[in-house]
């Protein structure tokens, strides 16, 4: 798994074309009990760093924000009829979309687990 400094996390799948999103665990510890998913539209474009759903928390409402352009190819139902499995799994079963890759080169921009933990350290 890469992650953004947004607190997104992707994960590519080893062809290469395809990265499943979602919100980073420091994120949904952050944000608290999640009420509400909003999840993107099936087969839109989407540029990297565009709101593309959002997630609400008895705290707060945050945006997804997309680590990659391309093409929303997969939404995960599971977590709008049950948002709570964001905070029980954000990174496994609470993942948001699976996005086909528009451009491999930016996911170089993105931070593998030892740099977002130091991040995560640096912005607290």
């Amino acid at each position: 798994k890469i992650y953004s400094e947004d607190h997104e996390w992707i994960e590519v799948s080893e062809d290469g074309k395809i990265g499943t999103f979602g919100i980073s665990t420091y994120a949904a510890e952050r944000l608290g009990d999640i009420v509400y998913v909003e999840l993107p539209e099936l087969s839109i474009d989407i540029q990297a760093g565009e709101a593309i759903g959002a997630v609400e928390s008895v705290k707060s409402v945050s945006d997804l924000l997309s680590p990659v352009s391309g093409k929303v190819v997969q939404t995960n139902a599971a977590v709008e009829g049950k948002p709570a499995t964001i905070n029980q799994s954000p990174e496994g079963e609470g993942w948001i979309a699976k996005i086909e890759l528009a451009d491999k080169g930016e996911l170089e921009t993105l931070m593998d687990e030892d740099a977002y933990v130091k991040f995560i350290k640096e912005e607290s």
